[in-house]
């Protein structure tokens, strides 16, 4: 059995999925499971990380677990992976890349607590989200342009999709203990390429209007913080990792941005 906790989410829903079509038995760990919308193979039980002593009652039988953090801090974190250690030899955790570069933010953190407390561990560690640009999706819909900073910022943004793929290989097959792997697309995009490449998608132009630093502090304040801000400033000078990951952990090549962009074409229109 292998226990899923963030099944609901971007990547979950694909780990659930391609746990099933390798005939691995699936529980999960979800707030309201009549919200769920899981396919019913899946054994859907309700909990919350927040109520760690209530998790053990489920993890009867669970040999590995992924585990989604879905806190910005790690507080509690050595609790929750304790009593997840305690039933599952094998935990991945789907952390992010900047944690060998931010060794006190959460995700390292998180990073810490698992390698204290599980037998077997890999950290799965992406890049940006191709998904990230949902955040755009308002903006296209109304006008076809995206008024956004940044738009050299260089970015090996990655189809949740071949995350997925990577964590199903990691909690099913043997190879991958003690492993972080940093998970990429195939290649760069500006941000205003990625802009370009949705609206081809879409079969219809999507404009980039660049909004200077100072505008955007202003016009998205409270939707996207500095350090955002910092780190796709970042990016124009230096751009973001690619790494031949998904193709050395999957064998096959990382999805490029393009395919995400048709996948999630109507989440635009």
């Amino acid at each position: 059995m292998i226990f899923v906790v963030g099944a609901t989410g971007k990547v979950g829903r694909h780990v659930v999925a391609g746990l099933l079509e390798r005939g691995s038995g699936v529980r999960v760990l979800v707030r309201d499971p009549s919200q769920a919308e899981l396919p019913p193979d899946v054994d859907v039980v309700r909990g919350d990380l927040t109520d760690p002593h209530g998790l053990a009652e489920h993890l009867a039988d669970v040999e590995a677990v992924f585990l989604v953090w879905p806190f910005f801090a790690a507080d509690g974190a050595d609790e929750v992976v304790g009593i997840l250690a305690r039933s599952a030899r094998r935990i991945v955790y789907l952390s992010a890349e900047a944690a060998a570069r931010r060794p006190d933010s959460f995700w390292a953190r998180v990073e810490h607590a698992v390698e204290r407390s599980a037998s077997e561990w890999t950290f799965l560690r992406p890049t940006g989200f191709a998904a990230n640009t949902l955040m755009w999706a308002d903006q296209i819909r109304a006008s076809g342009v995206v008024r956004w900073p940044y738009g050299e910022a260089a970015r090996s943004l990655i189809h949740e999709r071949d995350i997925a793929d990577a964590a199903v290989l990691a909690l099913t097959e043997q190879g991958h203990t003690g492993a972080r792997h940093v998970l990429t697309g195939p290649r760069t995009l500006t941000q205003a390429e990625q802009a370009h490449a949705i609206g081809e998608a879409l079969g219809r132009p999507v404009r980039w209007e660049e909004l200077s630093r100072e505008d955007a502090e202003r016009e998205l304040a409270g939707e996207v913080p500095d350090t955002a801000l910092d780190t796709w400033a970042g990016f124009v000078e230096t751009p973001e990792i690619v790494t031949s990951t998904v193709q050395d952990v999957t064998g096959r090549p990382a999805r490029p941005f393009q395919e995400w962009a048709r996948d999630h074409a109507d989440d635009f229109r």
